[in-house]
């Protein structure tokens, strides 16, 4: 299977940038660069197979086609939806978020 190129939406931007900043005040630089290459593995791997992200929270939340990828290493979750052209992430997020909540924030509809 060909990889389609990940797009992240805003809030997804934001996400990992407020995670980069937690990660960083809590374990230094370092930390902070090993959320950075979990992320952009999460992201490797869902463009090379969209269907291997769990579709639990598309049945919870009523959004056809959402899928969540937990990275490695870090309790975070990429929300995403397969497009024909492109891997569109919604949000990452705190696996002990309140996600229906969180997800409501988004622009999904």
């Amino acid at each position: 299977m060909t990889s389609r190129p990940v797009v992240p939406r805003e809030l997804a931007w934001q996400d990992i940038e407020e995670a980069i900043a937690y990660y960083q005040g809590e374990g230094g630089p370092e930390l902070a660069q090993r959320f950075i290459d979990a992320v952009q593995q999460g992201f490797q791997r869902i463009s090379r197979s969209p269907g291997v992200g769990s579709p639990r929270y598309a049945y919870e939340l009523g959004l056809e086609g959402l899928r969540v990828w937990q990275l490695r290493r870090f309790p975070m979750l990429i929300f995403y939806q397969e497009r024909p052209e492109i891997i569109d992430v919604w949000r990452v997020l705190h696996a002990q978020r309140d996600i229906p909540s969180w997800m409501a924030e988004s622009e999904l509809r």
